[in-house]
Parts: C-alpha cells; sequence; structure tokens
C-alpha cells in the first residue's frame, strides 16, 4: 500500500496536530506530540507505540539512516505519513526542525502502578512550573537512575511537547506519575519511603544527612519552593552551601545535586 503523503498545510490532520500544543487537546486525545529524530528514537526504545509519525525527507539530515525509525514504527503497526516542507513547518514546534514529528500516547502512570526496586530513589516536583525545569530533572533522573519522578499539584502535564523536548524524550523512559500531596505521602507511607525536603531555610546541609535506604528527595516551585505542608511531612530537610547573597541555583540544579549525593552515599 502506498504511503499517504500530505502536501497542502491546511490539511485537517495537521490541524489536529497543532492542537496537541494546548493542554485540553492533549488530554482529551490522551495523546502528546514527539518532534526530532533522536526523541522519537528514545520513545521507540522505551516500548512507545506512536499513533503516527510524520516524516519531511527534505529535512533530514540523513535520510537513508534516520529511516529506522520509520520502519520501527510501521512494526508497530502506526501510520507513517510523508509530509511536504511547507506541511510539516506548520506542525513544528520547535527551530531547526530534522523531519520527524510523531503523535503518541500521553506519558505517565498512576501512582499505584509504579514499579520501584527495594531501595527505591524518588523524585519529587511540587508546584514545578517550567517544561525546561521538568525536563531537565528528568535528564537527571535517567542519568542517576532514579526509580520515579512524581509531581505534585503540577502546574504543567507530563505530555506538554516542551517537558518532552527538554527531557530529550527521557520522559518516556523515566517512569512519571502526577498527584497531590495527601496521595504522595499516603504512598510514601506504604512503601516505606523517607521524605526529604530541600529548602535553602534547612540546618541541615545535603552531605551531612542519610540519604541511603528508600528515599523521595522532593523541590518545589521556582519562586516559593516547597509548600509548607510539604516541609512539615518531611523526615529531614536539607539545603545546599551558597556562598553568594542569593538563592543561586535553579530548582533542575539543586535536584541534581541532591540526587547525586544521594546516589555517592548508596555506593
Amino acid at each position: 500500500m502506498a504511503e499517504l503523503e500530505i502536501t497542502s498545510p491546511t490539511n485537517p490532520r495537521l490541524k489536529g496536530l497543532v492542537a496537541l500544543r494546548r493542554r485540553r487537546a492533549r488530554e482529551q486525545s490522551g495523546t502528546t506530540l514527539v518532534e526530532g529524530y533522536e526523541e522519537l528514537r528514545l520513545a521507540l526504545d522505551a516500548g512507545v507505540e506512536p499513533r503516527a509519525v510524520y516524516h519531511c525527507p527534505e529535512l533530514m539530515l540523513d535520510a537513508a539512516v534516520r529511516h529506522d525509525v520509520l520502519d520501527a514504527a510501521r512494526d508497530r503497526g502506526s501510520d507513517v505519513v510523508r509530509l511536504g516542507r511547507a506541511a510539516f513547518e506548520r506542525t513544528a514546534y520547535r527551530e531547526g526542525p530534522d523531519g520527524f514529528v510523531a503523535e503518541v500516547p500521553a506519558p505517565g502512570l498512576a501512582l499505584g502502578d509504579l514499579v520501584l526496586g527495594a531501595e527505591p530513589l524518588v523524585l519529587v516536583a511540587e508546584h514545578v512550573e517550567k517544561p525546561g525545569n521538568l525536563g531537565a530533572m528528568l535528564r537527571t533522573a535517567d542519568a542517576a537512575g532514579v526509580d520515579a519522578v512524581v509531581a505534585v499539584d503540577p502546574v504543567t502535564d507530563w505530555g506538554n511537547p516542551n517537558v518532552v523536548r527538554s527531557s530529550k524524550g527521557t520522559v518516556f523512559s523515566v517512569p512519571v506519575a502526577s498527584t497531590d500531596l495527601t496521595g504522595l505521602l499516603g504512598w510514601l507511607g506504604d512503601h516505606g519511603i523517607r521524605l526529604v525536603a530541600t529548602t535553602p531555610a534547612a540546618e541541615s546541609l545535603h552531605t551531612a544527612v542519610d540519604l541511603t535506604g528508600p528515599l523521595a528527595v522532593a523541590v518545589g516551585a521556582e519562586k516559593d519552593g516547597l509548600t509548607h505542608a510539604a516541609l512539615a511531612a518531611a523526615a529531614d530537610r536539607v539545603r545546599i552551601p551558597m556562598a553568594g547573597i542569593v538563592n543561586s541555583l535553579n530548582v533542575a540544579t539543586s535536584a541534581a545535586i541532591v540526587v547525586y549525593e544521594a546516589v555517592r552515599q548508596r555506593r
């Protein structure tokens, strides 16, 4: 069967893709967008089954080599659609597109469906707003071997295309979930996981607290940090030493520093 080709930027199918930039459309469809060869390759490696993959040979850096993702998508029963350049640029949401965009199931599990190791290390992000920060935390979680990342009362959904992009696709390889604080605390208690909160107001340095055993490291919103309720529920509060006159580290950097201290102690 011949491959479908779309050349018109006003094609109704492309309008549906563009709509997925909005959270409501993503929640209604249960899907999101993945743009870029590397991100799509990682999503496929993580077991994602795209509904459809769209490609534009004119924009590919090396079309002959990069067709592996198209073959993998076809093997999983995905629609593969060729787009003309103008049509593809209508759907692309990032600068310098490389000719690949896909509609895939939105990432995220129910909290109870997360599978944890014997001594889990979990990263908790409460009220974090910026997709770039969530994406950076996911890359840290992937690199450090974190069991899961949990968003508490999230402002941004895991399927936000900018989370997918800034995570380099690791939102599909790292187990992620969303909940409220009550749900998180109940889940942590059920699994015997200790909560450690990061805050500049803590007395203890992050290197002076035991970060071994089942552990959840919590970071808060970019402006205000963790809520009073989250801080009150923590078994320990830790801070990162800073020599400057302002709290210079952003939330993703702070998360990386404390997570890697936990990794260091465990080794």
